[in-house]
C-alpha cells in the first residue's frame, strides 16, 4: 500500500455557507486606473520607514510623497519622490528618511495631476527605555474561506504599534479548491492557480481590494515574511508539494517569480532577514526559513511505504533521517546571522528577543486517542493519516514534519544558542492555522515560550476531526506534550502581545465568524511570561 501524507488533508476543508457582497472581477482590476489598492508601510526602524502605494498610470508615473506628524498635513515631516512603473506591476516604494524616532506619522502619496491616495499612517521605533510596545500577529488568510475579520479587529485597535505578518498572506491555489465550495462573494483571480509572473500579480491585486486588509496595512507599519503559499503548498529551496515541472516549469523560475511579486505588491525590502530594535525592550528578528536554504521535507509515509515491521521502520527513520544534524530550515549563513543577533541582544541588556518566524516551533505529538479514531469510519485517506500519525507517535515522532518538528537538529542548534546567549526568547509564528502556546526547552532546560497563532480564514482540525470536541482535542494534546501550555484547534483570530521590561502578555483573540462580515462577539485567551522565567505563568495553566 502507498502512504502519502499530505499536509492539506490534515486540515481538510467543509464548506462554509454563503455571504453577500462582491469584489471586482478580472477586468474591472486589470481596467482600474490611478491609486487603486491604497497605502502600506512596514519595516520602520527609528528614524526611517518604507511607504508603499499602487498608481496606474499610461506609462511611468513620477509620485510625490508627504510624510507629516498630523493627519491634515499642516506640518510636514518628510517625503519625497518615487516612480510607479508597469515593470513592477505599478507599485512605488520609497523608503523615508530623517524622522523622529516613537513617534506616529500621517502619510500620502499625489500623482501629477493632483490626485491623492488614501491616507495611511505609520510609526516609527522607540529609543532608549520603552515601557509598553503592542504587536499584532497574523497569518494563514485564505479569502474564499471567509471574511477577514481578524484584520478588522485589530485595525480598530488603540494599543498596537507594528503588526507582524509570518506568512500565507493569501493562497495560491485554483477556484474550488480549498476550499472545494467557495464562500460567496470572496472570488479569487486568476481563477486558475498562481505559477507565472502574472498569476502572482493578480492574486496580490485580488487579496489586496479586501477592504480589512486595506486597512490593517493603512493603520500599521507591518513587518513581514513570506511562508509556503505565496509561492506553494510545502515549498522548500528546490521545490514544493504543490509544483509539478512537467506541466509548470522549471521551479527555480516559479520561484523566482512569486519573490518577484511579493517584493513589488508588500511594504518589503529586498533583505532576504532583518532585525529590527525596539529600544532597550526588545529587538525583533524576522528569519526566512522557506525558500533559500531549506532542505526538502521529510514524509512519514515514505518511512512506512513497503515496510513489514513498521514500529522498527519508523525506529529508524526517528534515528537515522530525522535526527540527521546537516538537516537545515536556514541554511548555515542565517543561522550564523541569528545567533549573533541575539547574543548581541540579550548582551547589550535588550530585555526580550522576539523570533517572529513561520512556522511552529514547539514539539506536537499525536494524543494516543487519535489511533482509535483511526477506525471510526469516514474518509479512507484520513483513516490511512490516522492510522500513521499513531504508530508514529509511539516510537515518539511528532506529525507535521514541515515544522521545526521536521528539523529537530536544526531546533536545538536554534534553543541552545538562545540559552547561551542567556535570551529572554519569544517565538512567534503561525502556518498551523491552530492556537498554541508552547513552553521551549532543550537538554531538560528553558529556552522560551512561543505564541504560535492560528489562522486569519484557513480551517483547523475542527474539520479534520469533526467526532472530536475541540475542547476535548486540546485537553489530549496538552497531556500527550508537556511543554503545551495552550491550545485552540477550532476558532479563528490572530495574536496580539503587549511587551513591558517586566512581562510579556499574549493573547489569542477568536473571530465569532468568519462567514458574517462582523467582529463581535470576539474572545480572547491569555498567556504571560515574565522577565527571567522563559516559561508561562503558571497560574494561568488550566
Amino acid at each position: 500500500m502507498t502512504l502519502q501524507i499530505d499536509r492539506r488533508v490534515l486540515i481538510k476543508a467543509g464548506a462554509l455557507g454563503l455571504a453577500a457582497l462582491s469584489t471586482p472581477g478580472v477586468a474591472q482590476i486589470l481596467t482600474a486606473r490611478g491609486f487603486t489598492h491604497g497605502v502600506a508601510s512596514g519595516e520602520p526602524a527609528a528614524h526611517s520607514v518604507l511607504l508603499w502605494t499602487r498608481y496606474v498610470g499610461s506609462a511611468d508615473t513620477k509620485l510625490r510623497c508627504e510624510v507629516a506628524h498630523d493627519e491634515a498635513f499642516r506640518n510636514v515631516a518628510g517625503g519625497g519622490e518615487i516612480v510607479a512603473s508597469p515593470a513592477r506591476d505599478n507599485c512605488a516604494k520609497l523608503v523615508v528618511t530623517g524622522l523622529q524616532p516613537g513617534k506616529w506619522y500621517f502619510y500620502r502619496f499625489i500623482a501629477p495631476d493632483g490626485t491623492m491616495s488614501e491616507v495611511g499612517r505609520t510609526r516609527t521605533l522607540p529609543v532608549g527605555e520603552v515601557p509598553r510596545f503592542g504587536i499584532g500577529l497574523f497569518s494563514c488568510s485564505n479569502m474564499p474561506f471567509g471574511w477577514f475579520n481578524a484584520y478588522a479587529h485589530a485595525a480598530a485597535r488603540d494599543d498596537l504599534d507594528v503588526v507582524i505578518h509570518c506568512g500565507d498572506y493569501f493562497y495560491e491555489y485554483e477556484r474550488g479548491h480549498y476550499p472545494e465550495h467557495p464562500m460567496a462573494g470572496r472570488p479569487i483571480e486568476p481563477a486558475h492557480e498562481t505559477v507565472s509572473l502574472a498569476d502572482y500579480r493578480l492574486r496580490f491585486a485580488s487579496y489586496r481590494l479586501d477592504p480589512d486588509l486595506r486597512a490593517i496595512h493603512r493603520r500599521f507599519p507591518m513587518i513581514a515574511q513570506w511562508d509556503d503559499h505565496e509561492s506553494a503548498n510545502d515549498s522548500y529551496k528546490d521545490g514544493a508539494e504543490n509544483h509539478q515541472s512537467e506541466t509548470e516549469g522549471p521551479w527555480s523560475v516559479r520561484k523566482a517569480a512569486a519573490q518577484r511579486a511579493y517584493r513589488e505588491w508588500m511594504p518589503v525590502s529586498d533583505t532576504l532577514y532583518d532585525s529590527f530594535e525596539i529600544g532597550s525592550l526588545a529587538t525583533i528578528f524576522r528569519p526566512e526559513t522557506r525558500l533559500t536554504a531549506r532542505d526538502k521535507q521529510l514524509n512519514l509515509g515514505s518511512a512506512m511505504k513497503g515496510q513489514a515491521d513498521i514500529a522498527k521502520a519508523l525506529a529508524e527513520f526517528r534515528d537515522g533521517p530525522w535526527m540527521d544534524p546537516a538537516r537545515t530550515l536556514m541554511g548555515p549563513t542565517q543561522e550564523a546571522w541569528l545567533y549573533k543577533g541575539l547574543a548581541r541582544s540579550a548582551k547589550g541588556g535588550t530585555r526580550w528577543q522576539v523570533l517572529a518566524q513561520q512556522i511552529v516551533m514547539g514539539s506536537l505529538k499525536a494524543p494516543t486517542q487519535i489511533a482509535g479514531l483511526a477506525t471510526d469510519g469516514g474518509d479512507p485517506k484520513i483513516r490511512q493519516t490516522l492510522m500513521a500519525i499513531a504508530a508514529a507517535s509511539k516510537v515518539g515522532l511528532p506529525f507535521n514534519m514541515d515544522a521545526w518538528d521536521g528539523y529537530p537538529a536544526a531546533r536545538n542548534r536554534l534553543l541552545r544558542a538562545a540559552q547561551e546567549a542567556d535570551c529572554n526568547l519569544i517565538v512567534l509564528s503561525g502556518d498551523s492555522h491552530n492556537a498554541w502556546g508552547n513552553d521551549l526547552s532543550v537538554d531538560g532546560a528553558a529556552a522560551g515560550v512561543e505564541y504560535a497563532g492560528h489562522s486569519v480564514t484557513s480551517p483547523g482540525y475542527e474539520d479534520f476531526l469533526p467526532k472530536l470536541a475541540p475542547a476535548d482535542f486540546a485537553r489530549a494534546m496538552r497531556s500527550a506534550n508537556p511543554g503545551l501550555s495552550f491550545a485552540d484547534t477550532s476558532r479563528r483570530g490572530y495574536v496580539s502581545l503587549q511587551l513591558t521590561p517586566e512581562a510579556v502578555r499574549g493573547e489569542w483573540h477568536f473571530l465569532r465568524t468568519i462567514t458574517d462580515h462582523t467582529i463581535e462577539g470576539t474572545k480572547s485567551e491569555s498567556r504571560t511570561v515574565r522577565w527571567n522565567e522563559r516559561r508561562f505563568a503558571r497560574s494561568e495553566v488550566a
